[in-house]
């Protein structure tokens, strides 16, 4: 296979106030992306403090010094814009999308509530969001089915304690505890511009790009940098860890996981191939032989997810068909995954696996917001905006060896975790 040649522009700078920008010019596309990440996730937060990562993704659109609260919205969106945030473990985002007209208001808005808006985090304000947050949490987290799987999960990979062990929302109980001082203090700690990346994508030009940066968000000024968070990698899973919890869930369920290496260290892209070729697709072996096959399973899949603190983290998972037990669920896949030892994959399921990440790498970069969002990441979280041109190249490199021995090391099924859904008798 040959991987799509990438040649996207990517220009930098860096402000006199520590905000990097990154300009990559697109005339093209008649729109424009401003994408703000800051360097701050859930696994950032203190213990007793969890969740302030993604109140903040709520509390940033309450307005600033000169914003009134839900401005942000309706002054973008009469313009054309798409407007959103997201949160995750390593990371918070803020992005636009909108007519290149509108690159000057995405930006001053943006500006606005870096500088200000502690000016506009009222004691109301605070309680809203948090009241908003909580609501979220019972609605996603706690009332649906399966909704605890990732906070269980997570809980089996990781020792209390570290920095992933707890949910991206946070706990009830630490969301009740806090108060607004706590939030301001959390703010001043990681919201600034020597903490964050810009860039902008689409139809401006590069010297442009940098002076409408530099003139709204040059008066903001530097604060005293987090210093790097360094989390050491831990070994492979020992001892089998099992969990059974019993639900009202539509179908039981087996959800096995696994300890993997961080983000773009040796083996992990070896390992993601490798879920992808067990568990990602309808050509996949688990869709194959468990749910068209043998009919075993209403669903199965496999995925990586990558991580850059230390770890990374595998999960297998699969639903069972009425009629067949969690144990015999839980057989089949472990029959699989010792398959990829004993029947390692294939070159044309490894290809097969390597083009279904690169059409999903390029439809991402066809859009300028997806575009502006990896570049803002690679960025952040490993210094090299460029590896939007390079990184499927990396993927490409992965040999069937590098495969056979990433697995070998980190995905063998007794280095797993159990987890098992059983169904309320009614």
């Amino acid at each position: 296979m040959t991987s799509a040649t990438l040649d996207y522009p990517v220009a930098e700078r860096v402000l006199d106030n520590g905000l990097r920008v990154i300009a990559s010019p697109d005339h093209a596309a008649g729109s424009v992306a401003v994408n703000l990440w800051y360097d701050v996730g859930s696994r950032h937060e203190e213990p007793g403090r969890t969740g302030f990562a993604h109140l903040f993704e709520h509390l940033m659109f309450q307005g600033s010094a000169n914003v009134k609260s839900a401005e942000h919205f309706s002054l973008l969106q009469p313009a054309g814009a798409s407007v959103n945030a997201t949160t995750w473990f390593d990371r918070t985002n803020y992005f636009e999308a909108l007519p290149a007209g509108g690159l000057d208001l995405a930006l001053w808005l943006e500006a606005d509530r870096m500088g200000s808006l502690l000016l506009a985090l009222t004691e109301e304000n605070f309680e809203n969001q948090r009241e908003v947050v909580k609501e979220e949490k019972r609605q996603r987290y706690d009332n649906v089915p399966y909704g605890d799987v990732i906070e269980l999960i997570i809980t089996q990979v990781f020792p209390s304690g570290h920095p992933y062990s707890h949910t991206v929302i946070g706990s009830m109980d630490d969301l009740n505890a806090a108060g607004v001082e706590d939030a301001r203090a959390f703010f001043r700690r990681f919201y600034m511009p020597n903490n964050a990346v810009l860039s902008i994508v689409g139809d401006v030009d590069v010297e442009t790009a940098f002076a409408r940066a530099d003139r709204y968000f040059s008066p903001v000024p530097a604060a005293a940098k987090p210093e790097k968070m360094i989390t050491q990698p831990l070994a492979p899973l020992t001892g089998l860890p099992r969990r059974e919890t019993v639900q009202d869930v539509p179908s039981e369920a087996v959800y096995l996981t696994w300890r993997l290496p961080a983000d773009r260290s040796p083996g992990f892209d070896a390992l993601d191939l490798a879920f992808g070729v067990l568990g990602q697709g309808q050509s996949s072996r688990l869709m194959k032989r468990l749910v068209r096959g043998r009919e075993i399973a209403e669903s199965a899949y496999a995925s990586a997810m990558g991580l850059i603190g230390g770890n990374s983290l595998g999960m297998v998972g699969a639903r069972a068909r009425a009629g067949i037990t969690p144990e015999e669920l839980e057989d089949a896949l472990v029959a699989e995954i010792d398959g990829l030892i004993t029947g390692p994959p294939s070159p044309a399921e490894l290809e097969r696996a390597k083009a279904q990440t690169e059409r999903h790498w390029l439809q991402e970069l066809a859009r300028v917001d997806s575009r502006a969002d990896q570049l803002s990441g690679f960025a952040t979280l490993y210094d090299d905006p460029h590896l939007i041109n390079t990184r499927f190249a990396e993927i490409e490199a992965v040999t069937p060896e590098d495969v056979s021995s990433a697995i070998a090391d980190w995905f063998t099924s007794d280095q797993r975790a159990s987890l098992i859904y059983r169904k309320e008798n009614r």
